[in-house]
């Protein structure tokens, strides 16, 4: 059998031959979790953790380039020994930390028509030979973060306002049902808001309704061009996450997954560098400002030749913990701006409802964006957000880790450092008996 095969021998068969091709292969060897691949067509086999380091991204989702196993959130490529060799947002000349190399089995062999895995050193100098009775044993789930991890359950989250529905979701003398935080909650429009159960507050901003089930602590996103009018607003359909609320603004904060997760949209896949800079904390949440390099593919100027399709944009992010995100993109050849609101909703474990809003801006001397302007700004940010649900899903049910130890942080992650600080102080500053039923 397959366990007193691995048990007596330190040997186990994880898959047949066969079913390993250059697509990564979740596997489990002694309750460890690793994927399988070839990184070339017809190559020898080849074992890696479950998981890349450094956002904890499944490498099951991840492909071969150029013979490398290449993690499709940042880039990072890793050898057959588990040596990253490129670290993209370092740039060519950048050097990855050790932390970066992958701790790949002791050995692995591909004998009767099998691969065999010992993960750790074994006296046993090849694998036994199969019987009828072995068989894999199932791919484990990898193990959970050593540290605290922020879920969409999180007691902490009661004392925060939340959006819960758009405004022209609940009609005046209508109601509606929603989730927070694993809960139902009625909402009614009469001459005021209402809801039930009762909750510390219910209210209206942003475009939004927006409930606090206790007493909340958080600061509200607030920003000029919501009252600008020479900004015109167009909102995205609400769309649903599996993945954590948490997890998802860590996605939407990163400034260096666009050349890869976007590479299709809007991401300089030939520019994936992230120059240094600088995070502000602010009462609530934080500010980070920097440019980059971008696929101005939305711009009217490209189409008529007036300007080119590679441009640079600077882009100011802002966080109110725990979910609220504005991200400001002002590009420098066409002077328009582009404001994009993002809500999140943590409606159960595995759920979160996303509210997005567009302010769009021609820029000085330029008259407001079209509709067919914004119908097309709005389809493009559709496809950017679809991507990054996209690798949530890969990520799905679990929370993010607030311990900067469990991930490996390098420069271009100073948002991310510095959103696990945010998260961390909103949880500590919770009420003690929230904690504690934490």
């Amino acid at each position: 059998m397959t366990t007193s095969a691995g048990t007596t021998t330190g040997w186990y068969p994880v898959a047949r031959a066969a079913e390993v091709g250059t697509k990564p292969l979740p596997v489990g060897a002694g309750g460890r979790a690793y994927v399988l691949v070839r990184l070339r067509p017809g190559a020898e086999v080849s074992a890696f953790p479950a998981r890349c380091p450094h956002r904890l991204v499944p490498l099951s989702a991840a492909t071969v380039v150029d013979g490398r196993l290449t993690c499709p959130h940042h880039g990072w490529q890793y050898d057959g020994e588990g040596r990253c060799v490129s670290l993209p947002s370092l740039g060519p000349d950048g050097t990855a930390p050790p932390r970066a190399d992958l701790p790949v089995p002791w050995a692995v062999e591909e004998r009767h028509g099998w691969v065999w895995l010992a993960p750790e050193r074994t006296a046993v100098p090849a694998p036994p030979r199969p019987t009828a009775d072995t068989a894999p044993e199932p791919a484990p789930a990898p193990p959970p973060p050593d540290g605290p991890v922020l879920g969409n359950l999180d007691p902490a989250l009661e004392s925060a306002w939340h959006p819960v529905a758009l405004s022209r979701e609940l009609r005046p003398g209508g109601w509606l049902q929603v989730r927070l935080l694993g809960r139902t909650w009625t909402l009614r429009r009469t001459d005021r808001l209402e809801v039930d159960p009762p909750a510390f507050g219910v209210r209206e901003r942003l475009g939004v309704v927006w409930l606090a089930p206790a007493e909340p602590r958080d600061v509200p996103l607030e920003f000029p061009e919501d009252a600008d009018r020479r900004f015109v607003t167009g909102w995205l359909p609400p769309r649903r996450s599996a993945g954590t609320a948490a997890v998802l603004t860590d996605v939407l904060l990163d400034v260096s997954h666009a050349p890869f997760l976007h590479a299709a949209t809007s991401g300089a896949a030939d520019h994936p560098e992230v120059p240094a800079y600088d995070v502000q904390p602010e009462p609530g949440g934080l500010r980070s400002a920097h440019e980059q390099w971008f696929d101005a593919v939305t711009d009217p100027g490209v189409a008529t030749g007036e300007r080119p399709l590679r441009q640079r944009r600077r882009a100011t992010r802002v966080l109110r913990a725990p979910f609220q995100l504005l991200l400001r993109e002002e590009f420098l050849d066409s002077g328009a701006v582009t404001v994009v609101q993002f809500l999140l909703q943590p409606e159960d474990a595995d759920s979160t409802r996303v509210y997005t809003r567009l302010l769009l801006s021609a820029g000085p001397g330029h008259p407001l964006p079209a509709p067919a302007d914004v119908e097309r700004e709005v389809a493009f940010r559709q496809r950017v957000l679809d991507e990054d649900l996209a690798l949530v899903a890969h990520v799905a049910g679990q929370g993010l880790p607030l311990s900067v130890r469990d991930e490996l942080h390098v420069r271009a992650d100073r948002l991310g450092v510095a959103l696990r600080r945010a998260l961390c102080d909103f949880v500590v500053s919770a009420p003690r008996q929230d904690r504690e039923a934490a």
